[in-house]
């Protein structure tokens, strides 16, 4: 049995900012479950993890980290958790604060981190033969491993899942941080600076992204967000394997935030919506049809497409909820056309999960216009709950919704390419047309149905690649 290390900021169900705690938190299961790999998990502990979680932590071993000339103590915590055991590194002046991100010193913090995970790796109750390492957080996690060899043979696998988010600190932190001869600065650097994820993708021995689309787009310099020479570099060892999500959590036949469960019933998702209505103020009828949105509220999300264009669609006999939170702009937006349009749209600009799943239990479709998006959960997510998703042809989108077609009667969404506001509105009146044809939507609705983007073939995937990399084949 191979052992593997994931190395990463967080993963549910314990800290969760986005989408990477979602795989953190499932992808380890699926590969213990479908391919006999064992996975073990190590995270930062922060003081926002709850205490119900640190109850059943117990200490495992405290050990010292160098950080460049410094000494810190780290304490190693262990908690067993769905058959997986799970380590969190404590240490109070890096990790007791508000919140997990957003502080000058986040480089450090998470130089740090991946330097007790490096020191921590030979207690560690089995040893690994794969450390596998989780955006730029754990990207020096990757660089340390090859240039310290902690562990004899240890191979090495990094994924990108948003490459816009580079740790990049001054070039004079490599001194401050790290012991090191000085002949290892060019493997970490990057245009003058330290870069934590470019110092994954130079030592990493094979580096995936969360969609082949996104594996593709990202050795484009629109995409590659300053990093597509060394992506073409690397292009042999680069692999995109698609997310998938845990089907169990995301079931509407079982959902305990769902007043009305389901499994593809028209009329009891019906019901969802009747109730949703009711709740936020919308004018109560169940043919209605009903839009979601559920996102951070930020420019990638493609929000600036929806604004041109929202109002215009409205004039439509339609509705909308918008859920989320984010910048000034986009909040205000929607508050301000949610207070002209009370009965046709709801803006609740916070986040709460189990209003998330009523709203997707109870929309006919679901939009995400992303500018670009490695792989995107939300659309997955909006398919267990039998919501059709527009969206734009870019990373994982293109790669899991597949454009109806009402002659062959293929295809579980809609979609368009450019990023242009009136390509959005053009597929948003076409999903209208769609809806009041009996006929074709009820063919789209089983297309939906027949949907599903469990974590199995992507388990297949990864463990044929840690096969690779150690010379046997699953």
């Amino acid at each position: 049995m191979k052992n593997v290390l994931f190395v990463a900021s967080e993963c549910t169900p314990f800290i969760k900012t986005g989408g990477l705690a979602d795989v953190i938190g499932s992808l380890p299961q699926a590969l213990k479950e479908n391919e006999q790999i064992d996975v073990q998990v190590i995270l930062p502990l922060y003081d926002e993890i709850s205490e119900e979680w640190k109850s059943q932590m117990h200490l495992f071993k405290s050990i010292d980290v160098p950080v460049g000339w410094r000494d810190q103590e780290a304490s190693i915590y262990k908690l067993t958790y769905n058959q997986i055991t799970y380590y969190f590194i404590s240490n109070d002046y890096y990790f007791t604060r508000k919140g997990i991100y957003g502080y000058y010193d986040d480089g450090e913090r998470f130089v740090f981190f991946s330097r007790a995970v490096i020191e921590a790796l030979n207690y560690l109750e089995r040893k690994p033969h794969i450390l596998h390492a989780h955006d730029w957080q754990a990207g020096m996690a990757v660089a340390l491993a090859k240039i310290m060899q902690p562990i004899e043979d240890l191979k090495t696998v990094f994924t990108i899942h948003n490459i816009k988010y580079q740790g990049v600190m001054p070039i004079g932190t490599f001194e401050d941080f790290f012991e090191l001869p000085a002949e290892h600065i060019g493997g970490l650097e990057w245009d003058g600076k330290l870069n934590c994820l470019k110092s994954a993708l130079f030592h990493a021995d094979k580096i995936t992204t969360v969609s082949p689309s996104y594996a593709e787009e990202i050795k484009d310099p629109y995409y590659g967000e300053g990093l597509s020479p060394i992506l073409i570099e690397r292009a042999d060892d680069l692999v995109g394997i698609l997310n998938g999500i845990d089907i169990k959590e995301y079931n509407p036949l079982t959902d305990p935030a769902l007043p009305v469960k389901y499994r593809s019933s028209k009329a009891r998702k019906k019901e969802n919506k009747i109730l949703l209505q009711e709740k936020l103020g919308l004018t109560i009828n169940s043919d209605k049809p009903l839009y979601a949105i559920i996102t951070r509220l930020v420019e990638q999300k493609g929000l600036h497409l929806v604004q041109h264009i929202f109002e215009e669609f409205l004039q439509e006999d339609v509705q909308c909820i918008v859920l989320g939170t984010g910048d000034e702009e986009f909040e205000s937006y929607f508050s301000d056309i949610a207070q002209r349009y009370p009965e046709k749209v709801a803006a609740l600009l916070y986040f709460d999960e189990g209003m998330a799943r009523q709203i997707y239990a109870s929309a006919d479709f679901f939009i995400m216009p992303s500018k670009f998006e490695p792989c995107g959960l939300a659309q997955l997510i909006a398919l267990q709950y039998k919501a059709v998703p527009i969206v734009r042809e870019t990373g994982g989108l293109k790669d899991t919704v597949q454009p109806f077609n009402e002659i062959t009667g293929e295809g579980n969404g809609f979609s368009f390419t450019h990023y242009n506001a009136h390509d959005l509105l053009a597929v948003l009146c076409y999903s209208l047309t769609i809806y009041r044809s009996q006929e074709l939507w009820n063919t789209l609705a089983k297309n939906v149905n027949k949907s599903q983007f469990s974590w199995k073939k992507s388990a297949r995937d990864y463990a044929n690649l840690y096969y690779q990399l150690t010379m046997e084949y699953a």
